[in-house]
């Protein structure tokens, strides 16, 4: 029997290190949001004290079934009541560091979901 690795159409996370973030052969140095159906585009945050509660309105926006919100090089959480647009709309988010994030949404991806990452990228 022969074995042919899956095929995926979707946008994915290629690797990560400090100050980067590689999205398919593109290489990101800065935050970003991306999505499994292609969406990317800068997310304005350097770091995650510059974070607002219009970062997470602009979350509430997409069309998507998760968000994972990587929170730069370790996990922190926003003020719940920056939360309030995301659970009017009942969008999930999960919280997690960005390197777990990139991993997550490459997992979520591969499985067909439409899930977005917000990811904070920190300069190393």
């Amino acid at each position: 029997m022969k074995f042919q690795p899956e095929r995926s159409t979707t946008q994915t996370i290629s690797g990560y290190g400090p100050g980067w973030i590689g999205i398919d052969a593109d290489k990101v140095t800065h935050s970003v949001i991306v999505g499994s159906s292609g969406l990317r585009e800068a997310w304005p945050c350097a770091r995650f004290e510059d974070l607002t509660a219009a970062h997470f309105a602009q979350l509430a926006e997409l069309d998507a079934e998760l968000i994972i919100f990587g929170s730069g090089n370790r996990n922190r959480f926003p003020p719940a009541a920056w939360l309030a647009p995301l659970m009017a709309r009942r969008l999930g988010l999960e919280t997690m560091d960005t390197a777990a994030a990139c991993r997550t949404f490459n997992i979520l991806a591969a499985e067909g979901r439409n899930v977005v990452a917000a990811l904070v990228l920190e300069a190393a």
